[in-house]
């Protein structure tokens, strides 16, 4: 099923990133909001802020995101060293492709990783990609609505 996950895991923290480099993947492209940052915030937790440190060590990383408020992403690009893309249109790939085109990147070697099956793994799908689906890196304060929503979504992904 083209909503299927490649990987279905906790949160960031449990990606297995041996597994990956095993894989010969080379690249991880991340939602933003709700995957590694609280939505919305515009700011990053220390915990994923040294995460994304060892991350750096053996992978590129870039953000691919549909967020298109121009202060948050003004908020944002001034926190983040790696490459942003904003107002990505996802499921859409095509601005997705153009980011992995410019910095070099192909989809046998890159992992695109998200919170959202409709929008993330659909357009990693799309792109080529492996896939990785998170829950929410604020899974346990989200209000019920986001997460009765957020577990409707992934019904139809079940392995």
């Amino acid at each position: 099923m083209f909503l299927r996950p490649d990987y279905n895991v906790e949160n960031i923290y449990a990606i297995d990133l041996e597994e990956l480099q095993k894989l010969g993947i080379k690249a991880m492209l991340f939602d933003l909001d709700s995957t590694i940052m609280a939505s919305k915030s515009g700011t990053y937790t220390l915990k994923t802020l040294d995460w994304l440190d060892r991350v750096r060590q053996n992978f590129f990383i870039g953000v691919i995101s549909n967020n298109k408020n121009a202060d948050y992403i003004k908020k944002v690009s001034a926190i983040s060293d790696f490459p942003l893309l904003f107002d990505a249109h996802k499921p859409s790939c095509e601005k997705a492709l153009e980011f992995m085109k410019k910095h070099g990147l192909t989809p046998e070697h890159t992992v695109l990783v998200g919170d959202r099956p409709l929008t993330d793994i659909w357009c990693g799908k799309k792109l080529g990609c492996k896939t990785i689906l998170v829950d929410s890196i604020t899974a346990k304060t989200e209000n019920l609505p986001t997460r009765f929503v957020r577990k409707l979504e992934r019904c139809c992904i079940k392995k």
